[in-house]
């Protein structure tokens, strides 16, 4: 037995002398994560700080605490009604009878976090797991390394370690945190990487949710007004500079509507992101590699870079944001997440093109459609699929708690948030009590069912008909 082993053990023991926490403990242990980060804003805003190089506070609060709260405050108000058996129908010959449905915890419940929102993605679902009942054994990334450790200090100074465990670690250790037997492993990554997760947890038919990604594509249509589409794509592709699981991946627009589009991208970009204090670095070198690297693949394959800034900053940034014109199919720009601030634009004819076009690649995590043309959104809407859909603005389906959030196909397995996540970290127990009518004998269960078959088994065939 290795210390994974037994700390995995612990833990289910923990689990099986209260495998079925009240309302009162659940929200406690809510509580507890909200408490813990308002306790510790600025504190992880500097971890933030230090892992990205530039990240500014405000962005971290916005993107990573209130996410949060909005977690927390949404699951309280609900969680006592989402507890609730939930009564089914019964056939008439089946009597008295009663079904119910009961949410029932699942158990030690196995969360592989992203660097790329270290504290909402981390917290998110352990808060959904805690809903349900469960307990919670963490494996932040590595890459945020400041404030995964951090954050882990907090869990250790918060939670009982057979409450909600956290280790720390690489590559290596998140193989074996995948190969153990949880009673559920949920991870935030990158489809490559979920493959392997999924290969890990099979061996111990582990059930899994996998939130992934994929290239997201912005639609928009002729009836857009183009300042207000600028923006908000702007802001959706430099928010944590594009390292966003759910950021515009590339735009889809008519030739004739180009030019004006990228002059109020331009000026947009000028609006919100010209301090450069305000846009946030990327992760690491390996990061800061892989943008140059997409750039350098699309301009050798004849692509143009468009400026999206007038003001490099004087070499502050370690990357100027670009739009990408011009891009040939076959660059690795338009077929992989680019979690960078950049931001190809591709001409299309009309909203037939632009279906056809995202309908040719991997099911996307979320699409965005700008326009006015109800027509041409209610097509987009039926004939593309994709995780979810902000229609008019970027991101802001993800910031609904009502909303389920997840992918479909290559883009993920499973949702959360919300019900959604109370209901993915439970089992769904069937109940069905067996009476007769009028609280007597009379056509009691499988009694008219069974041997030796007679006129009364004749009947119920014929009325179950």
């Amino acid at each position: 037995m290795n210390r994974f082993t037994i700390q995995l053990d612990e833990m289910k023991a923990a689990y099986a002398a209260e495998p079925n926490p009240t309302l009162e403990v659940r929200l406690d242990r809510i509580a507890r994560i909200e408490k813990m980060i308002e306790a510790n804003e600025e504190k992880i805003s500097k971890a933030l700080m230090a892992d990205f190089g530039v990240r500014h506070p405000v962005e971290t609060r916005l993107a990573e605490c209130q996410m949060i709260y909005q977690a927390c405050k949404h699951t309280r108000k609900h969680l006592k009604e989402w507890m609730k058996p939930e009564q089914r129908d019964v056939p008439f010959h089946m009597g008295a009878s009663q079904a119910w449905v009961e949410s029932q915890s699942l158990g030690v419940i196995g969360i592989l976090s992203p660097w790329n929102y270290p504290v909402q993605l981390t917290l998110i679902p352990a808060i959904a797991a805690f809903a349900a009942g469960n307990r919670v054994w963490l494996k932040p990334s590595e890459r945020s390394s400041r404030t995964s450790g951090f954050i882990a200090s907090l869990i250790q100074e918060y939670f009982h370690p057979s409450e909600f465990c956290v280790t720390t670690g690489g590559p290596e250790v998140a193989e074996q945190f995948a190969a153990l037997p949880f009673d559920h492993l949920f991870f935030t990554g990158s489809g490559a990487i979920g493959k392997k997760v999924m290969r890990a947890a099979a061996e111990n038919l582990t059930p899994v949710t996998l939130e992934l990604g994929g290239t997201t594509p912005v639609i928009i249509d002729q009836s857009a007004k183009l300042k207000d589409a600028a923006a908000s794509i702007v802001y959706g592709k430099l928010l944590n500079s594009g390292q966003t699981c759910i950021a515009p991946d590339y735009v889809l627009l008519n030739q004739s509507i180009q030019e004006e589009f990228i002059q109020e991208l331009q000026a947009a970009a000028q609006i919100q992101f010209s301090n450069p204090e305000e846009l946030t670095g990327p992760i690491d070198e390996r990061q800061l590699e892989y943008w140059q690297h997409l750039v350098s693949d699309a301009l050798d394959r004849g692509a143009k870079v468009i400026p999206l800034l007038n003001n490099p900053g004087a070499g502050a940034r370690p990357f100027e944001p670009i739009a990408l014109i011009n891009v040939p199919q076959e660059a690795r720009v338009l077929h992989e997440e680019i979690f960078g601030p950049i931001l190809p634009i591709v001409t299309v004819a009309d909203t037939s093109a632009a279906i056809a076009y995202v309908n040719n690649k991997p099911s996307p995590l979320a699409l965005y459609w700008f326009g006015k043309d109800k027509k041409n959104m209610k097509r987009v809407l039926d004939e593309t699929r994709s995780g979810g859909v902000t229609v008019n603005d970027t991101l802001l389906h993800i910031t609904i708690e009502d909303l389920p959030f997840g992918g479909v196909g290559p883009s993920g397995m499973g949702s959360y948030h919300g019900k959604a996540g109370f209901d993915t970290f439970s089992h769904q127990k069937s109940i069905l009590e067996v009476r007769g009518f009028f609280g007597l004998n009379l056509f009691k269960g499988t009694k008219t069912a069974r041997p030796p078959y007679g006129k009364m088994t004749e009947w119920l065939l014929r009325y179950l008909k």
